[in-house]
């Protein structure tokens, strides 16, 4: 027998409906080119990457969002989409935020007509709660956007992800180049279920790009661009550092309630979420640290300066980045080999096989309002607006052994204890404490820790009492007037409808 097989045996019954071998290179022709097969995923623009992608009307386009609002990609692309005369599209990034306002005229011009995200913030929050799109925005935890990837509800079609470095086979991370944003830890799931990902670089550096935070067999074309995100705007907004005097004492209450939790012993593990109070609560636990002899086994999130801080003197073992809120962490992730860079789907997702936040003590996280019911809205402001962002508020409140929310009393004149939350994302069942600059409530299915919190000499109060000392400063704020027409759908991580955001009335 040859050693090609001819056509003619192709009719056996073995070998019915199999390709008879032609050469080498038969579906790898770059093989045949020692050059192109160096530089095949490099495109010379991004309009001729969308084209190979093969994007399509009607089809999912994904985005991560760890330049916050320095973020320069989503805007850019979507806008030379519109200019290609896509129509109809699903924008699927982890998170929009102010800077994303330019998406208010393509939603208009029905480019975009779906949006799935965490939240969204400014000019576009504010168009969509006063009635923007004909479809509502479907809002999602962080780890609920990964259960929502794998279910088949939310398929990406093609992944734009931009990254401040790669090598030329599409190795990529957060920590390579001058525009550095530390971990992709969004970015890591769209690159792992998008059927097309394109990388947008502001630079190439020399294969293999290591650690690589993005893999070479996840990426189909490469683009280099001029800016993908301005990393001095990742530490504005939430993420932002305070100096405010009312959110340091709640940030200190906050440490004392972790100090005489029950869980503030050795090998305990911790979480901040963002939000002033959250972050700052940090910078008062290294004393207390010190004073006992005590270091974390491990701090997840959303790390902070002040987290690498505590990491850098030892008080802090290993650091579980999925997004770097500054510099100061996204330069640890690239120095220091106990900052550990890991996907939205390791860190919070509840499919998962195992998550980090399963493992967390205790976090911290904010709140706009939350109710005597201790429900937490962090989607929709005073005016009903959306102007937040659901996060992995909900994802790591449901896993955490002790979750924490801090608020001030009043904030702008309106109190943020209320009877009844104008949105709920995270159900009042999975909170423990709510820290105050009035006081300390602890929800009735935690006695152990309102006994703790007592003896400790801290102000602890009852939820009720906190509501009434906030309407005797604000007095009762009027109801907030919606129409029926729902213009948001807020998603449980287990992908469950826990409540929805109408439209607010003119």
């Amino acid at each position: 027998m040859n050693a090609i097989l001819n056509q003619t045996l192709l009719a056996e019954p073995a070998l019915k409906g199999l390709e008879v071998f032609q050469n080498f290179a038969q579906h790898t022709p770059y093989l045949k080119d020692a050059q192109q097969k160096l530089t095949r995923k490099i495109v010379p623009s991004l309009e001729e990457a969308v084209r190979r992608a093969g994007l399509k009307d009607g089809m999912t386009i994904s985005f991560h969002h760890a330049f916050r609002e320095g973020d320069k990609t989503i805007n850019n692309v979507v806008q030379l989409l519109a200019d290609m005369g896509f129509r109809n599209l699903t924008l699927a990034s982890s998170s929009l935020l102010s800077c994303n306002a330019p998406l208010i005229e393509h939603i208009r011009n029905g480019v975009v007509t779906r949006i799935y995200t965490s939240g969204m913030r400014g000019k576009l929050a504010e168009a969509i709660s006063n009635g923007l799109m004909e479809n509502p925005v479907h809002i999602h935890s962080h780890g609920g956007r990964v259960h929502l990837i794998q279910s088949g509800e939310l398929k990406i079609d093609v992944a734009f992800l931009g990254v401040s470095a790669c090598d030329e086979f599409g190795n990529a991370n957060g920590v390579s180049g001058k525009s550095r944003c530390g971990s992709l830890g969004y970015a890591k799931v769209d690159a792992q279920f998008a059927d097309k990902v394109i990388l947008l670089t502001e630079e190439f550096v020399s294969f293999p790009n290591t650690p690589a935070s993005i893999s070479q067999d996840q990426v189909d074309y490469i683009v280099k661009v001029e800016q993908v995100g301005d990393p001095s705007k990742i530490s504005v907004g939430a993420a932002r550092v305070t100096s405010n005097p009312r959110e340091l004492m709640i940030a200190r209450y906050a440490a004392d309630v972790i100090e005489h939790s029950g869980y503030f012993k050795n090998g305990f593990s911790l979480q901040t979420g963002s939000g002033a109070s959250s972050t700052a609560a940090t910078r008062f636990l290294e004393h207390r640290m010190r004073k006992a002899d005590i270091k974390a086994a491990f701090a997840l999130g959303g790390i902070t300066g002040g987290i690498v801080d505590l990491h850098r003197k030892g008080l802090i073992e290993k650091l579980i980045d999925t997004q770097s809120f500054d510099a100061d962490a996204a330069d640890s992730l690239r120095e220091s080999p106990n900052h550990i860079e890991v996907s939205t789907n390791e860190y919070a997702n509840p499919s998962s096989k195992g998550t980090y936040c399963d493992r967390v003590d205790v976090v911290i996280l904010s709140a706009l309002e939350i109710d005597l019911d201790f429900n937490v809205n962090v989607i929709t402001g005073s005016d009903g607006v959306m102007r937040g962002a659901s996060g992995g508020h909900s994802d790591v409140a449901a896993a955490a052994n002790l979750s924490i929310v801090v608020a001030p009393l009043i904030r702008s004149r309106i109190p943020t204890v209320v009877k009844h939350v104008t949105t709920v994302v995270t159900p009042g069942e999975c909170v423990g404490v709510l820290v105050t600059d009035h006081g300390i409530a602890v929800n009735p299915n935690r006695p152990d820790v309102a006994e703790r919190l007592k003896a400790a000499g801290l102000p602890v109060m009852t939820i009720q009492e906190l509501y009434a000392r906030s309407v005797s400063i604000s007095g009762e704020p009027a109801p907030i007037e919606f129409l029926d027409r729902i213009v948001g759908v807020i998603r449980y991580r287990d992908g469950s409808v826990i409540d929805v955001v109408r439209q607010v009335k003119p």
